[in-house]
């Protein structure tokens, strides 16, 4: 089997692309994140995820237009109380984004790698996007992406999986999340994105749901050529379930190749 190709993502024209995210992806993670709650009034259909939410908004007027993204540091936000701060481990696709008027007409998928949806547990936050941008540095990117554009069963990511693991500040390292197949998200390849573009359309959000009205923000963002979508957080193991990040932590996030020896890795060293 031939290798995968890895590609750098550049920095400067990240800062123009939208960010969001997609919540109740994986089976199980809401619960052991102690989200599952907030999503009693979201409506979902079988597997489906339970909806999507924003983490970047070039040019909005607020928090969210602070660009998030980091390669090798997470920070931890100013505060006058503890934060329980977890890392999410996800795939994040860079994808193309067709408009039809102010509609996404369509998501083209160009490539893969390893992200840090990194989240404050806030249990009575109002949205979702209240937990996922403090400013620079609270979220993760890895540098390289594997350079992908077939998203099917079949083709070259079958062989992709992902882990996660924690780097304490006293040199101990123990696995956060449980390594796991990109093919074992509820939703993937095109089914995903189909999914998606019907969501940036219909998803209005309400002041019941923690969810918000995406493709209205994408459009105030001034229409953005391309986005970066984090497709939602593994499993954790009892540790990761448990353990929330301290100074000096270091959060390692990897997409491997089990037909070769490429990878996608972030690698994230918490400051406060």
């Amino acid at each position: 089997m031939t290798e995968l190709h890895m590609l750098e993502l550049d920095d400067v024209e990240m800062r123009t692309w939208f960010g969001f995210g997609v919540a109740g992806n994986f089976a199980g993670h809401l619960e052991q994140a102690g989200e599952a709650a907030d999503f009693v009034n979201v409506a979902s259909e079988g597997t489906a995820p339970k909806g999507i939410f924003p983490w970047y908004a070039p040019g909005y007027d607020g928090i969210l237009g602070e660009f998030p993204l980091s390669h090798d540091a997470i920070n931890l936000p100013q505060s006058d109380t503890p934060l329980n701060l977890q890392i999410e481990p996800e795939v994040a696709l860079a994808c193309e984004v067709k408009w039809a008027g102010d509609t996404v007409a369509s998501l083209r998928p160009f490539a893969l790698g390893a992200f840090n949806d990194c989240s404050i547990r806030r249990p009575n936050a109002l949205k979702i996007s209240d937990k996922k941008n403090w400013g620079r540095a609270s979220k993760g990117v890895a540098q390289q992406f594997f350079d992908i554009g077939d998203l099917t069963p079949d083709g070259p990511t079958a062989t992709l999986r992902l882990l996660c693991h924690l780097r304490t500040a006293d040199g101990q390292e123990h696995e956060y999340g449980v390594d796991s197949p990109l093919l074992g998200y509820s939703y993937y390849g095109e089914v995903l994105l189909d999914w998606i573009v019907d969501r940036l359309a219909r998803q209005k959000g309400s002041p019941d749901t923690p969810l918000e009205d995406v493709g209205a923000l994408m459009v105030a963002s001034g229409h953005p050529a391309k986005v970066l979508i984090g497709i939602g957080a593994t499993r954790y193991t009892p540790l990761g379930e448990s353990t929330f990040l301290q100074p000096g932590d270091q959060a390692v996030v990897r997409v491997y190749d089990t037909a070769s020896d490429a990878h996608s890795e972030l690698r994230q060293t918490v400051s406060g």
